[in-house]
């Protein structure tokens, strides 16, 4: 007997499960992380409030010159890198990482090494 497995659902458990567990704030935002086979998004959310502080992904402009394929790790550790010199300019040092439900491996990975590599403390 073969069961099938909605991937879907088991992610969305997962997500939620983290979430029970982690809430940001103005001053450490939770830095939410999506990520869909050819782009990867992240967010810095102050869960309070319920507002975005800073954002990034692979659709901008400056992310495409520095890496030209968007589903690549590279461009997650340019995201990474964004993502971090942003909120350093919005006086945010720390922040809490939310991998989204997704394993912490590969583009997921380079992003959160990237941003610690840059200055931002997770």
């Amino acid at each position: 007997m073969f069961m099938t497995v909605d991937r879907a659902a088991v992610r969305r458990r997962i997500r939620y499960r983290i979430r029970r567990k982690i809430r940001g704030s103005a001053a450490r935002p939770r830095l939410a992380v999506f990520r869909s086979h050819k782009h990867i998004y992240v967010q810095a959310i102050d869960d309070e409030r319920g507002r975005t502080l800073v954002h990034c992904s692979t659709l901008e402009r400056v992310v495409r010159e520095r890496a030209p394929r968007t589903g690549s790790v590279e461009a997650a550790r340019v995201v990474g890198e964004l993502v971090a010199q942003r909120l350093k300019a919005a006086g945010i040092e720390t922040a809490v990482f939310d991998r989204g439900g997704y394993r912490y491996h590969g583009r997921v990975q380079a992003l959160a090494e990237a941003a610690r590599a840059a200055g931002l403390k997770f």
